[in-house]
């Protein structure tokens, strides 16, 4: 492969494996400046559960901003259905087969009414959010006032957010290595490997440019090592957690969505030009209703997963939560003009944020720096963003 057809494709691909490079160098970064505590077991088991309730916002945020929208509700609806579930345990004494789908339909709702005033109402989606923020912060403190911090108790419930997977008992190789999630790690890798080469396949039949062989395989090496390395680390703790299962679970069902699926081309084609695709049948209010709607969902879970993992609802719970999936959202690759942005962009923008805090925490950096470093991180996603399209042009 020549130089010049290496930076072209370089070029043509910036845009969507940037993020990969920037976590991987914010991996090698806080592993060497930790002497390697940043990727011990623990360390990456703990990281991920406390990433799956943000990261599953995010997966919704994306979806959202993509339509040229933004939700700023979801952090107190997150908090405020997270003690909607806590109640429902402790003092109604329902059953968590009961109590899960009374909070994800209760999401479901709230995003409708979401997508109600901004579909129909026509009210933007930044003051119909912001109204919603002050109303659910309103809620959630009106639910915890008089009995204050709600213990959940429910140990199926606490599961969710702290439990982690069976292993298979009685196998005596590698001991103290979980074998279920490396059996789950490989399986990936080979799913992982199957779905590009037939996408790779698909993307040809229809003549349109794909990489050099050269460096598509070196793109399915570095991600399956990527992977494979995940894949271990979890396995030396305790496996992977229930919290990570769920969150993989989001991220199958909506890549599918939004890469295989009518639905998917109709979300994109509204983002990239809504009276564009109103001229071709699609309809932008049933998109929205059906994206706000997903929002909720999505945002009911998140909050099933941050009250699980910290075994109680609380006043404050939810605060910032919108923020850092907005963060999480355009780290990942959303495009600010919407029409751009995939379902595992924003995973990793989720782990970029999160590992920035863990690792800093772990280096024991003041808060203000903290911030400071976030907001820059931030912002040059965006410059990125912004650099990158126009190069495009």
């Amino acid at each position: 492969m020549s130089f010049q057809e290496t930076l072209k494709a370089q070029r043509h691909n910036i845009r969507d494996y940037g993020m990969y490079i920037a976590f991987l160098a914010i991996v090698v970064f806080f592993t060497i400046t930790t002497k390697g505590l940043f990727v011990s077991s623990r360390n990456i088991g703990n990281l991920v559960n406390a990433t799956s309730y943000i990261a599953v916002l995010a997966v919704g945020m994306t979806l959202v901003i993509v339509i040229r929208h933004i939700d700023l509700s979801v952090g107190f609806l997150a908090g405020t259905l997270g003690a909607v579930a806590a109640m429902s345990l402790k003092y109604w004494h329902l059953p968590v087969s009961v109590t899960i789908p009374l909070v994800l339909a209760l999401g479901v709702l709230a995003g409708l009414v979401t997508a109600f005033l901004v579909a129909r109402m026509q009210i933007p989606a930044f003051v119909a959010t912001l109204a919603g923020w002050l109303f659910y912060k309103g809620l959630l403190q009106l639910a915890t006032r008089s009995r204050g911090t709600i213990i959940i108790e429910n140990d199926i419930f606490n599961a969710l957010g702290n439990g982690f997977i069976p292993d298979i008992p009685g196998i005596g190789f590698l001991p103290g290595v979980h074998k279920v999630t490396l059996l789950l790690g490989i399986l990936a890798v080979i799913l992982f490997i199957a779905s590009e080469i037939s996408n790779r396949k698909k993307t040809q039949a229809y003549h349109f440019e794909v990489l050099s062989p050269s460096m598509f395989i070196l793109k399915l090496a570095f991600i399956s090592a990527v992977i494979a390395g995940i894949t271990w680390v979890l396995a030396g703790y305790q496996g992977l957690s229930w919290a990570a299962v769920v969150l993989l679970i989001v991220v199958l069902i909506y890549s599918y969505i939004t890469s295989k699926t009518v639905i998917g081309r109709h979300i994109y084609a509204v983002g990239g030009n809504p009276e564009a695709a109103e001229l071709n049948g699609i309809s932008v209010k049933k998109i929205t209703f059906l994206v706000f709607g997903s929002m909720g969902l999505l945002t009911a879970l998140s909050g099933i997963l941050y009250a699980s993992w910290l075994r109680s609802a609380t006043t404050i719970a939810g605060t910032g939560m919108e923020l850092d999936a907005i963060a999480a959202a355009f780290v990942g690759g959303v495009a600010v003009a919407g029409g751009v942005g995939k379902v595992t962009g924003s995973i990793i923008g989720a782990l970029v944020m999160a590992s920035l805090t863990n690792g800093m925490n772990l280096l024991g950096w003041d808060i203000s720096i903290q911030y400071i470093v976030r907001a820059l991180v931030l912002a040059g996603a965006v410059v990125f963003d912004v650099a990158t399209r126009k190069t495009g042009k």
